[in-house]
């Protein structure tokens, strides 16, 4: 029997929550940009989420939070 071995691609979501600015970095250095609030972060997790995407880690302090995303390639 052979082992399965998972391979990941990795993508970041950076929300700077008093500046209502949510940045999304994609796999190959897309870099996808939106302006709003938590309304529009949970949205924009969603519309990931629908394409395969999980959350690996997260990471916050003051007004900043950071996902990192992983999906099975």
């Amino acid at each position: 029997m052979e082992a399965a071995i998972f391979k990941y691609e990795f993508a970041t979501v950076e929300w700077l929550w008093d500046q209502e600015t949510i940045r999304v970095n994609m796999v190959g250095g897309n870099e996808r940009r939106f302006s709003g609030s938590y309304d529009r972060l949970v949205g924009v997790l969603s519309e990931l989420g629908d394409q395969g995407w999980d959350v690996a880690t997260c990471a916050a302090t003051g007004n900043w939070l950071l996902w990192t995303l992983r999906r099975q390639r």
